[in-house]
This record gives structure tokens, sequence and C-alpha cells, in this order.
């Protein structure tokens, strides 16, 4: 595969489409991996995951930057509209099998955190994931780069959880710094990072 790296917001019609990418993105998460371990069913109901959180939460309230070729998004929210709606919880739940408590439990605390750790109005960067096949080749970077100018912008900090190390490597080459770490029971570490905005020279 060959990068096209032109940008464009996502629409509806880009849903099936960066579900499954998403999916293949995340399917060796760490923590992805800890909430579905079942490695014969992880790749589906990561597809489901991400369909509901693209349908309900990130296309309504935020902004999903991708590439003309759809190889991979960015799924961000603005400030004050990072917290996901009951109902989305409630359907997010269905992607999770036998493993719903694992779910409940780490999404509450993310959100509990959440709540506490960045003071006043952020971004959130809610998730990045580029198929496989385009990873290494500088695609994450372009990807997150329009929300980063908006909170430079806006003069807002931006914040996340990377779920793996080299996420949050990729994510300090940026700007971000690491704030805290949360881990619910036996999970995998989520590292919890902070953007200041970026003064214009």
């Amino acid at each position: 595969m060959s990068a096209d790296l032109d940008l464009r917001p996502a629409s509806a019609d880009d849903v099936d489409r960066l579900s499954g990418v998403l999916a293949d993105a995340f399917f060796d998460d760490p923590v992805f991996g800890w909430l579905m371990p079942e490695d014969d069913k992880r790749r589906a109901r990561l597809r489901r995951y991400f369909s509901i959180d693209l349908r309900h939460l990130t296309l309504p309230r935020g902004r999903v930057w991708t590439t003309s070729d759809l190889t991979g998004a960015a799924l961000s929210l603005p400030p004050g509209r990072w917290r996901v709606p009951p109902l989305t919880t409630l359907r997010h739940g269905t992607a999770f099998g036998s493993h719903l408590s694992r779910a409940v439990r780490i999404g509450a605390a993310m959100e509990w955190r959440h709540a506490h750790e960045p003071r006043g109005p952020h971004y959130y960067v809610r998730d990045i994931g580029v198929h496989p096949d385009m990873q290494g080749k500088g695609l994450g970077s372009r990807l997150l780069s329009p929300t980063l100018e908006r909170c430079d912008r806006e003069r807002l900090p931006a914040y996340l959880e990377a779920s793996s190390e080299r996420n949050a490597a990729l994510y300090e080459r940026h700007g971000f710094r690491l704030i805290g770490e949360l881990r619910v029971g036996d999970s995998p570490p989520l590292r919890l990072m902070l953007r200041p905005p970026v003064a214009a020279l």
C-alpha cells in the first residue's frame, strides 16, 4: 500500500470502512487485548466497537480526520463534549461479550480521571489508528496534525490516553507529556498525556 496523505473529514458513509481499518490497527493493542482476550472474536468485536464510536460519538459530537484512501483515522472531541453519553456506553457494551465488566470498570476509571486531570477546556484525542500496512510511514502524525493545529490556534491543551509504549512515543514527539498512569485490576497501563498549546512564532 502507498501513502495518500490528503486529509479530509470523515462522514457517515465512511464508517464501515474505517471501523474495519481501526479494528485492524488496534488488534494487537495491549488494552483492547485485555478487554477482548479471545483472538478469534477480537476483530469482529473491535469493528462493532469502532462502528458504534464513530456513528454515535465522534462523528456527531466531534471530528474524525481520515485520508482520501481511508487507511487511517484520528477521532477527537472538542471542549465540553468528551463524556460518553449513557446510551452510547450501553451500545459499546455489546462489543465486549463476557468481559463487559472489565470494560465498565476501565471506562468508569478513565472518565473519572479525565474529569480530574486536565483542568479547564481541552481537546480530547480519543483514538488514532492506521492500517498495519501503513504504520511507520508518518500517517499517524499527519492525522493528528489538524487537531493539534486547532489546539494551538485556540490556545487550548490536548489530552489523551496512550495504550502502548509505541503510541506514547509518537505522542511525546508531538509535545505530549505523561501526567499519570491508569490501571484497573490486572489491566495493562493507560498512559495519561497532556499537550499544552504551542505559541505561534
